[in-house]
């Protein structure tokens, strides 16, 4: 009965605990104006890797702050949308249940917003280039951007390889 007692207070423990780890994570997401959809899961992600890279001053980052801001508008309904589209592929899929023409249409819709998404991005990062980055900051993003295009051309060679090799039989 004791023993008991203990595994439900260590339960409801770890439970209280997490439930406000949770918290906490929620409450820094909408206090940075979820910047965390823009910076990854390291801490200052892309963006702060890009700032430290691209040496921005203080007032450019506010600037690229106050951009992201003003898109935020544009966003928000987008990650909104793709919330609700994988929460109806989960429930599309619960318990093994496959419809194809169901999971398609979900996929699809899915596809849609994450284009979406992509454009929003890659308008951001243009706008940013084009009005914040000086000429030596262009050059040094234009530098990152070929060594970025040079990593993913070297792994889709590797990818490539590794499909014309056959195992031996």
């Amino acid at each position: 009965m004791k023993t008991k007692f203990w595994g439900v207070a260590v339960a409801l423990l770890a439970l209280v605990l997490c439930g406000t780890a949770m918290l906490g994570y929620a409450q820094q997401s909408d206090e940075n104006g979820g910047a965390s959809a823009w910076s990854g899961h390291r801490h200052g992600g892309h963006m702060g890797y890009m700032a430290k890279e691209l040496n921005l001053t203080d007032a450019q980052k506010q600037q690229i702050k106050t951009m992201m801001q003003a898109q935020r508008t544009t966003m928000r309904p987008l990650m909104q949308q793709m919330a609700q589209n994988r929460l109806a592929m989960l429930n599309a899929t619960a318990s093994g249940a496959y419809d194809q023409a169901k999971v398609q249409a979900i996929a699809a819709q899915q596809a849609q917003i994450m284009s979406q998404l992509a454009v929003q991005k890659a308008s951001l990062h243009s706008q940013i280039y084009n009005t914040v980055l000086t000429a030596d900051q262009k050059a040094k993003a234009d530098q990152m951007r070929q060594s970025q295009i040079t990593r993913i051309n070297q792994r889709l060679q590797k990818f490539s390889q590794t499909e014309t090799e056959t195992p031996a039989q």
